[in-house]
């Protein structure tokens, strides 16, 4: 355009406002911008910025690289020998042209006296700028950034320098994470909502680590307004920002919803799409898939319309018919019975009873009592029963029951097993442990063992066999 006045070089080194003024429509507005008056007061520290990142990106690499090695030495002096050392695998002309720059633009001084290097205050503070490049986190990775901003707030506020600047920087980076969660959620996609919520829990994780200094900063910015308007911007974002917890609660809720799983497999949708994203070339699934077309051999129009009429009337959901209620009926007779006991529960009871009644001898023999009145007639599985009887005689716990069972319990007989067996005339039992059945009260102690040319039996607990 005429008249105008041509733009000064990118490698100006004059500073101050008037230089800047050139690059403004109007030059008394560059006058009235405070942030850009501040940065021009800052001449040697854009000097030496413009140093190290001027030039291609390899250089300006190797130079931070050889700066940040300096810088984290931690010593005050660096003997020429001490740097060659440190930097042994670089070629000499590579490290001589960077140590050259550094010293050009004020980040590395030498001291003749000690014949040693030294880093001024400004390389210090180039140092504390250049600082998140040194964190093991990448760029990609949440938290990084967000942490790097919130230390520098954090950590300002305790040296109390902090400025509202630093403020608005923390406040933009927390919009900008809420937009793009935001985003996320809008988007309906599965896998960038979770991708989404992982970030979200971290920052989240960040945020409430920082919120006491947060609250602080806010409780301490009163009669600063600049400072009191960032701090309470600041607060509302971080409080927008925690609030989409339950946004992302819902929208997963909904995800989970809308899965479909395929058949018996328990295989998802989800895990059929994060297959396919993880094939190497999925095109290659497609390899044959329409090589043979499937033909329909015949269409006629009236069958069609005939199945889909059918198909209609099948599905069609059939009116509910008014149906009477039925009419009162007689409630059927019932009866209330119980399982009835062996007979010869109630022999057995009834047999014991008449010795007792009887009187007599005190001793009876098992077999009698086993084998009744009509002791041809007994069937083995009669007797066994009988036996497997003899045991509740006397028996404390079954003497409390009801019914036949407590009745044969409280029978004042009880039985005396021997470790014998007698042979018995009778067509299904050959042999029979001996034993006597005693009245209470007249209880002998047990017989000796017997002679060794005798026949043992077996343990008296044994039910009789045939």
């Amino acid at each position: 355009m005429a008249g105008a006045p041509p733009l000064p070089a990118d490698d100006e080194q004059d500073g101050g406002v008037g230089a800047i003024a050139d690059f403004f429509r109007d030059a008394e507005a560059a006058q009235d911008q405070p942030l850009l008056w501040l940065l021009t007061r800052q001449q040697s520290l854009a000097q030496a910025l413009s140093g190290l990142f001027h030039g291609p990106a390899a250089l300006v690499q190797l130079r931070l690289w050889v700066f940040l090695q300096l810088a984290g030495q931690g010593e005050a002096l660096l003997p020429r020998e001490r740097i060659a050392e440190l930097f042994h695998a670089l070629r000499p002309e590579a490290l001589e042209t960077v140590l050259k720059r550094l010293r050009d633009v004020g980040l590395l001084a030498w001291d003749e006296t000690q014949r040693a290097y030294a880093l001024p205050p400004l390389a210090q503070r180039v140092a504390g700028l250049l600082a998140p490049l040194t964190g093991t986190q990448g760029d990609d990775e949440d938290g990084g950034e967000l942490a790097t901003l919130l230390g520098q707030v954090v950590g300002s506020n305790q040296l109390g320098n902090l400025d509202a600047a630093q403020l608005q920087l923390l406040h933009a980076q927390l919009a900008r994470l809420h937009g793009e969660f935001a985003d996320a959620i809008a988007s309906g996609s599965e896998f960038r909502l979770r991708q989404a919520r992982q970030r979200y829990d971290r920052a989240a994780t960040l945020i409430d680590r920082a919120s006491e200094a947060i609250s602080t900063i806010i409780g301490n910015s009163r009669g600063q307004l600049a400072l009191e308007r960032a701090a309470r911007g600041l607060g509302q974002a971080q409080s927008r920002l925690l609030a989409m917890a339950s946004q992302f609660n819902r929208a997963l809720q909904q995800m989970d919803r809308q899965r479909v799983t395929l058949g018996t497999t328990g295989l998802t949708s989800t895990d059929v799409k994060r297959w396919l994203q993880a094939a190497p070339q999925p095109h290659e699934l497609l390899a044959g898939a329409l090589a043979q077309p499937g033909f329909v051999a015949a269409l006629a129009p009236h069958e069609l319309l005939d199945v889909t009429e059918a198909e209609f009337e099948r599905d069609r959901p059939q009116p509910t018919q008014a149906e009477e209620l039925p009419a009162a009926q007689d409630a059927p007779e019932g009866s209330l019975s119980a399982v009835a006991l062996p007979r010869e529960l109630h022999d057995l009871n009834a047999l014991l009873g008449d010795w007792q009644q009887a009187g007599g001898a005190p001793l009876r023999s098992v077999a009698d009592a086993l084998l009744g009145p009509r002791a041809l007639a007994t069937r083995y599985a009669q007797l066994a029963y009988k036996a497997q009887l003899l045991p509740l005689l006397g028996d404390p716990q079954a003497e409390v029951l009801p019914g036949a069972t407590g009745a044969l319990a409280r029978q004042p007989w009880r039985v005396q097993w021997l470790a014998e067996q007698q042979a018995l005339a009778h067509d299904d039992i050959a042999l029979l442990s001996l034993g006597h059945l005693v009245r209470s009260g007249h209880e002998e102690p047990p017989a000796p063992p017997p002679p060794a040319d005798t026949q043992t039996a077996p343990a008296p607990e044994t039910p009789p066999h045939g």
